[in-house]
């Protein structure tokens, strides 16, 4: 199993640059945001196959942070060989039924590894438990926690699980097919958290959506999570916040952006550059890829445009006045454009996007602080702080939440694929949907504090 600590020299932090495009070192990062409480939110159990052919290959992928609770200091483990057990080599009848443990080696070695056996029904996809640290086990490296172990030294074990995936084969030659699951397991010393994917392919995204968070956390609702199994920002100590995300076409992958630039790419989505190491003017507030996933544009706060792969420059606002800053930005369906909104709802159009209309010369209750356009780029949404919705062009108004008290403000939005509604989210992840957007749950009253926006699984429509 791949360990990276704390301690990371300097030629491993370099190539870390070079690969990841953002200045931090592998380790001690903050622990992923976890598995759902149980019935917290609404799995869509993914089909088997998957719905449509993917020219990606199937994800194996164990990635596991150990916090040692005595001195905080946490280590980050990454492992691409897993394996099921089967009897006789298990100690257990492993991997029989959904009702018997679920056991799987970890690292190329076998020396690590997870092993769970829920209550009955058993196990399957889109469930999620809490309180099974009687029947959970994982062994790393750099700490043990579960059922399998001295619990008398350990104390008490509490642990929640979610399975996103779970394809068992019974029979003469029973087989774990897939698997897909998020725990969070603590005893008196140490915490272990993490994901591990086994044969796992991305199913239909056109349903759900990601919430994302200022250290790269990223959660699923209403879809398969396949995003949340990839190594990204989450992961890495960052030198900035992460304030943009922005999925592959395929569904497959994703960037995000950090307010210095740095660019995590995760899954199939390439790195094509990054401003991590160059000292920026002012902060990057905005990212969107080309339609094609070929490359991508961030947006500065004083409306400098930095354009990578076939990502076309087509003009900025660097170096000119400004009233407010840029808080945004959305790319036109077929690449050859883009739109800036600034914070007092100014909107600036470049290459074919075309201007429909702005509050820069109406007094706004709150500052906006998200666009996204319409499928056909006819129009476009911006959404202000207070949840009050800006329709412009083809952008039909869904409703808003302009006149409800918040407890936090909205931090971004995203709209479904036909442009039938929109989503917005709120830094304590509260969701908030309308017209076709269907509500699949939310991190709202979790205590989750930095939320940084919410986006689709896919940048392109799956039929």
């Amino acid at each position: 199993m791949a360990r990276r600590s704390a301690a990371v020299l300097v030629g491993t932090l370099g190539a870390l640059l070079m690969t990841l495009g953002a200045g931090g070192a592998a380790a001690g990062a903050a622990t992923p945001w976890g598995p759902h409480d149980p019935g917290a939110v609404s799995h869509a159990p993914p089909s088997a196959p998957p719905t449509r052919p993917h020219d990606v290959a199937p994800l194996t992928l164990a990635n596991i942070v150990v916090t040692d609770l005595g001195t905080s200091e946490a280590s980050f483990y990454s492992s691409t060989t897993i394996t099921p057990e089967y009897p006789p080599s298990s100690a257990q009848n492993c991997n029989q039924s959904p009702t018997a443990p679920m056991c799987l080696s970890l690292g190329a070695d076998g020396a690590d590894s997870f092993n769970l056996q829920v209550p009955a029904p058993g196990l399957a996809a889109g469930t999620s438990f809490d309180d099974v640290g009687s029947s959970i086990s994982v062994s790393t490296p750099d700490g043990e926690c579960g059922q399998l172990f001295d619990t008398s030294v350990q104390g008490t074990v509490t642990a929640d699980v979610e399975i996103d995936r779970y394809d068992l084969t019974q029979g003469a030659q029973t087989s774990l097919n897939t698997v897909a699951v998020q725990f969070d397991c603590t005893n008196s010393g140490v915490d272990i958290s993490g994901t591990i994917a086994y044969n796992v392919l991305p199913t239909d995204p056109n349903d759900g959506y990601y919430v994302f968070g200022q250290q790269g956390e990223i959660t699923g609702f209403g879809n398969d999570n396949y995003l949340a199994y990839l190594d990204g920002a989450q992961y890495y100590n960052l030198n900035a916040a992460i304030v943009a995300m922005a999925p592959t076409p395929d569904g497959a992958g994703y960037w995000m952006v950090g307010a210095d630039g740095g660019v995590f790419a995760s899954g199939d989505a390439p790195f094509y550059g990054s401003t991590g190491n160059i000292k920026l003017n002012a902060p990057i507030v905005g990212m969107a890829a080309t339609p094609d996933g070929g490359g991508y544009w961030f947006v500065a706060s004083d409306g400098g445009i930095f354009a990578y792969g076939d990502a076309g420059f087509y003009g900025s606002m660097g170096g000119k006045h400004l009233n407010k800053p840029i808080v945004g930005m959305a790319a036109t369906p077929d690449g050859r454009g883009y739109w800036l909104v600034a914070s007092d709802g100014g909107i600036f159009a470049y290459g074919d996007a075309g201007f429909y209309g702005s509050t820069g010369n109406i007094h706004l209750n709150k500052p906006v602080v998200g666009m996204v356009p319409t499928p056909d780029g006819g129009g476009y949404w911006f959404v202000a702080s207070d949840g009050g919705i800006f329709a412009y062009g083809n952008a039909p108004f869904y409703g808003s939440t302009g006149n409800i008290k918040l407890n936090a403000p909205i931090v971004g939005m995203a709209a479904t694929y036909d442009g039938g509604g929109y989503w917005f989210v709120a830094s304590d992840g509260g969701v908030f949907n309308y017209g076709d957007a269907g509500f699949a749950g939310s991190l709202g009253g979790t205590g989750v504090s930095d939320v940084a926006g919410i986006s689709l699984g896919a940048s392109q429509l799956v039929s």
